[in-house]
């Protein structure tokens, strides 16, 4: 397996547990962190996402994003995603077959303990 940072493997996994996501959001609740200030720096969860694209375990999702918002996210944005008729701003990101392989095993890794 390829040398993958800490912050990579936290977005596969991200990825892998709420699927197709963008790196504004992954500030702020990257693997079920809540609350509005980024709790991580968004150009380095965008950095991450190009380096993981050209890796191919990442790719530009293209596709209707679930109207339901994952659990990670704060009530106030669940009702922000009823509103939603369009796709939201940003580019979001999903897992490629390569992707979820390796997401798989780093989920295993990662949630071991709990």
């Amino acid at each position: 397996m390829e040398e993958l940072t800490e912050l990579e493997k936290k977005v596969l996994v991200h990825i892998y547990k709420y699927g197709p996501d963008n790196p504004w959001y992954m500030a702020r609740r990257l693997l079920g962190e809540a609350g509005w200030a980024p709790k991580y720096n968004e150009d380095e969860i965008e950095k991450a996402c190009r380096n993981l694209e050209d890796k191919g375990l990442l790719q530009r999702f293209q596709g209707a994003l679930k109207r339901s918002v994952t659990s990670s996210v704060k009530p106030w944005l669940k009702v922000k995603a009823k509103e939603l008729d369009h796709k939201p701003k940003g580019i979001y990101y999903d897992l490629t077959k390569k992707g979820k392989k390796i997401a798989s095993e780093l989920y295993k890794d990662y949630f071991k303990n709990d």
